[in-house]
Order: structure tokens, then sequence, then C-alpha cells
């Protein structure tokens, strides 16, 4: 079971992940937060994988299609707290990786 914990805080989006990231995951990113994004011109994203269980190919596509929807609006993304047996594959996402929400926040400096 995939569920996604939003939360938008001085105009940087929030979004705290956790279970299985796999096919129905990724659906809920690519058809409901990429929209969001886009239509509100988001320019700060977070990610949280601290309680993410699971990440699969498709998780990781849909990773990248908010990281594209973040470039268009010319913002920055930031991925904190990756588990460790998940740090390969995210790394090849070529997504700035923080150790945590506050440390990517000094770097957004909104």
């Amino acid at each position: 079971m995939f569920h996604m914990d939003l939360e938008y805080n001085k105009g940087i989006l929030f979004a705290r992940l956790s279970g299985n990231l796999s096919k129905k995951g990724s659906y809920k990113l690519n058809n409901y937060l990429v929209p969001v994004l886009l239509k509100h011109k988001i320019k700060y994203l977070v990610y949280n994988l601290y309680d993410l269980d699971d990440i699969d190919e498709s998780g990781l596509d849909a990773l990248l299609n908010t990281k594209c929807a973040i470039k268009a609006n010319k913002g920055k993304i930031f991925i904190c707290e990756v588990p460790k047996e998940f740090n390969k594959e995210i790394r090849k996402l070529r997504i700035k990786e923080t150790s945590s929400e506050l440390t990517a926040l000094s770097l957004i400096n909104v």
C-alpha cells in the first residue's frame, strides 16, 4: 500500500512517501502530483522517503516525471532521508539529496 502525505509551507511542497512506490503509487504521482505542480506553478518540492518500504522501476520513473515538472517551473527538487537499500537507484535520478527536510529548506532559501 502506498501513501503520500503532502504539506505546502512557505512556497515549498513537502511530499512524504510511505509504503511501496510501485505501479499503483506511481499512478498517484503521475496523475495527481504532476498536474498539481504544473497547475499551481510550484517551484520547490522536497521528497521524504524515510517510510518508503520498496520502489520499483515505475516508481523511479514517476519521481523523474515530477523532477521534469519542477524544472518546467524553473524550480528545485530535493530528496531526503533515503533508506540505504534505495541509495543506488535514487542516485541514478540525479535529484539533489539532503539529510533532512530542514537541510533542504535551508538550501532553497525562500
